[in-house]
């Protein structure tokens, strides 16, 4: 090991500084990026403009199995891509794929889709599990060989998880998740796992007319700006990589008529919901076994880190006293079993954030209290559920 040459990683901009953001700050030279998302999210309109800003710097090739050229060329008019240097391959044959690109030689390369591939070595078909492993490992090494850039677009299943073999996110350097509700118009690029930089990045989007745009201040977007009181509405600052995003977390707890509560999550871990109405019930008093019990993120934001959980807790306390929290109150903590509040990482650039966005006072574990909180906002903190749950409404 000690002979081999290690130098810093090769990095080209992807021409899209959000997607930049997921990737640790660029494309690799010779790395194989998988993208997973839903039908109809964006997956083959985000790599098109990136494509299209890319290819002002160095030569690209698109590689479509499910589209024919001229669906390509007409998204590409509509998105106001200029393709007139983007080399366009219609093509399922890896074999013959290789053999282009070794002759054109790009030096970034999108499939769009792995499972649409098939090599001459299998009798099987396009999309099998065989199929899409040998395909895959092909592309790999032809990648790395070359110093390549490799973006392959992923199918997903019903559950939502990459169809295919698992061995297909083993071999890749990075796995890119597209996530959004198809209600909404945002669209959010997530970081599963990155061989060149950290995960659990996001990259935050707008679907329009014109394609993928940009959103710059994701939390402004996602909050708004009038800070309204409602009862079971809470502001919380959730952390997703490098970066504080600020969400509207909503509870709603009525009687419920069956034998058996409803307890429903969006964008939330549902076993997380069961344990913290656990903890209300014992440690605060909160008996919810005869109620139903939703908790939703607005705007279609999926939140899992356990900075949520106090959050969580005082929105269905508001929503069942029927009291709302302070509109311009931000929250944050997670809450262990003992009903204890244990502090949470990045609290003072939570705090900054949202000091940005107009926020008086914010409720935060007692272990994240320190010198350096930003002025301007006023820092109530607890240590226990209970304590946090009077300091609120009391």
């Amino acid at each position: 090991m000690s002979s081999v040459l290690a130098s810093a990683e090769n990095r080209l901009s992807s021409g899209v500084p959000e997607l930049d953001r997921v990737l640790g700050g660029g494309l690799v030279l010779g790395s194989v990026v998988l993208l997973g998302g839903d039908p109809g999210i964006g997956k083959s309109t985000l790599l098109l403009q990136s494509l299209g800003r890319v290819n002002a710097d160095v030569r690209t090739m698109y590689v479509t199995g499910e589209e024919s050229p001229q669906q390509i060329a007409l998204r590409a008019e509509r998105l106001g891509v200029d393709g007139s240097d983007m080399l366009l391959l219609a093509e399922t044959g890896v074999e013959r794929i290789i053999d282009t690109a070794a002759s054109e030689r790009p030096r970034v390369i999108v499939i769009d889709s792995i499972q649409t591939l098939y090599t001459d070595h299998l009798q099987s078909a396009p999309g099998s599990v065989a199929q899409v492993r040998e395909t895959a490992a092909q592309l790999v090494r032809y990648a790395k060989l070359s110093e390549t850039v490799m973006v392959l677009v992923g199918h997903v299943t019903k559950e939502g998880a990459l169809a295919g073999p698992r061995v297909l996110e083993h071999m890749v350097d990075t796995v890119l998740y597209f996530e959004g509700d198809r209600a909404s118009s945002f669209r959010l690029v997530r970081a599963f796992k990155n061989r060149f930089g950290a995960v659990n990045e996001i990259g935050v989007f707008a679907m329009t007319d014109r394609g993928l745009k940009e959103v710059i201040n994701p939390s402004a977007m996602f909050v708004g700006a009038d800070h309204v009181d409602l009862p079971g509405s809470v502001t919380l600052a959730t952390q997703e990589g490098s970066r504080p995003l600020l969400v509207e977390v909503q509870a709603l707890v009525d009687r419920s008529p069956l034998a058996n509560p409803r307890r429903l999550t969006v964008g939330l871990e549902s076993s997380r919901l069961a344990m913290l109405l656990a903890v209300l019930h014992r440690h605060v008093g909160c008996a919810l076994y005869d109620h139903d019990v939703f908790v939703s993120v607005v705007g279609g934001v999926r939140v899992f880190e356990p900075a949520a959980d106090l959050a969580i807790c005082v929105a269905i306390v508001s929503s069942l006293q029927n009291r709302p929290v302070p509109g311009d109150t931000l929250v944050f903590g997670e809450v262990g079993l003992a009903g204890e509040i244990r502090p949470v990482q990045r609290g003072v650039d939570r705090l900054r954030e949202a000091q940005k966005l107009g926020y008086a006072r914010a409720l935060i574990p007692q272990g994240n209290v320190s010198r350096h909180l930003p002025a301007g906002i006023a820092v109530i903190s607890a240590a226990d559920v209970a304590g946090a749950i009077g300091l609120v409404f009391d």
